[in-house]
């Protein structure tokens, strides 16, 4: 069966009777979770079955879990993570801690019954990056950047957790917030394939990637990279991506127009996946309807995605949080 081209938020800790009909019959390709939907460990387990069991396959579950910041889950049920940035700067070893960290991450997220996270980020820390992202990030260096995306997703993959690399093509020169406003890079389009791209490029077999809500004007002065033709080509041929694209979330205010049409408009420039995150059910509703079955080589980017989740390698959970403190302090 071809699963439709969108992923879906939920509203509350448990699926409604409407919810659960209506992902039957929308079909997604997956879901995503917030903090709204995350309460304790036995509600949230319960939440991926209820999710899974309404589609009746294994879809895969994400959440943005990077730690710091943008954690969904937190104390007192699941450990708190420094942002990425103010680690990498405090470790002792940082790629060691790196590892440590995402692989304790993905250990919490898979025993709950979520398979993906939204993580390792690749954008590179500037001058000018706005606030809500810097500290978010890995580092100002190309090398230092991918070897920390590196980390971060191959110990994502050995918590049985599938990695997502974002945001490409990179928002690290953003200066407003992309959830309220778009933000414009007003630079030569060969000097941003040197830098920005460049740790994309490094990272472009992972197998599943994000997009990002920016103008890039010397390639599209009018249309952020999601919805645009020329800069989805731009990260399949220059930079070579070829996993599974999942727009970022077409509810973000750097989008203009009616959700519904930011969905077909992000599928129709090339990405694979509309990611819709609100849980309102009468607009997951109207975007469902925009949204048509994946295409072909999109089916077969989810095929191949899906077949790199694999059971967790075991750890010693007590001894890995024990060395990354000592890291840490």
């Amino acid at each position: 069966m071809t699963r439709r081209a969108v992923a879906f938020g939920c509203e509350g800790l448990r699926l409604t009777a409407g919810e659960r009909r209506f992902f039957g019959r929308a079909d997604p390709v997956g879901f995503i979770l917030f903090a709204r939907n995350l309460e304790a460990p036995d509600q949230v387990r319960a939440l991926t079955s209820e999710l899974r069991d309404s589609v009746g396959w294994n879809a895969p579950v994400l959440i943005d879990q990077e730690g710091g910041r943008v954690q969904r889950m937190g104390p007192p049920h699941w450990r708190a993570y420094l942002p990425a940035l103010d680690q990498m700067e405090r470790a002792r070893e940082p790629m060691r801690a790196q590892w440590l960290r995402n692989r304790l991450i993905a250990d919490e997220l898979h025993a709950v019954g979520i398979d993906v996270n939204c993580a390792p980020l690749a954008d590179l820390v500037e001058p000018e990056t706005h606030a809500v992202l810097r500290n978010r990030l890995y580092g100002s260096d190309v090398e230092t950047v991918v070897e920390a995306a590196r980390t971060c997703a191959e110990a994502l993959l050995s918590g049985g957790v599938l990695p997502v690399l974002k945001h490409i093509p990179g928002y690290g020169r953003a200066q407003v917030d992309s959830h309220l406003e778009l933000p414009r890079i007003d630079l030569p389009a060969e000097e941003l394939a040197a830098r920005d791209f460049a740790p994309f490029r490094a990272l472009n077999d992972l197998p599943m990637g994000m997009t990002a809500h920016i103008v890039v004007s010397d390639i599209d002065p009018d249309h952020p990279a999601t919805t645009s033709e020329r800069m989805i080509a731009l990260i399949r041929q220059e930079i070579g991506f070829s996993g599974l694209l999942f727009s970022d979330d077409i509810g973000m205010e750097a989008l203009s127009g009616p959700v519904p049409d930011r969905a077909a408009a992000c599928l129709d420039a090339g990405c694979d996946v509309a990611l819709h995150c609100n849980g309102e059910l009468a607009e997951m509703e109207a975007v469902a309807g925009a949204c048509g079955p994946l295409t072909e080589r999109g089916a077969e980017r989810l095929q191949a995605a899906l077949a790199r989740r694999t059971a967790p390698q075991p750890i010693d959970t007590g001894a890995l949080i024990a060395e990354l403190s000592d890291l840490l302090n």
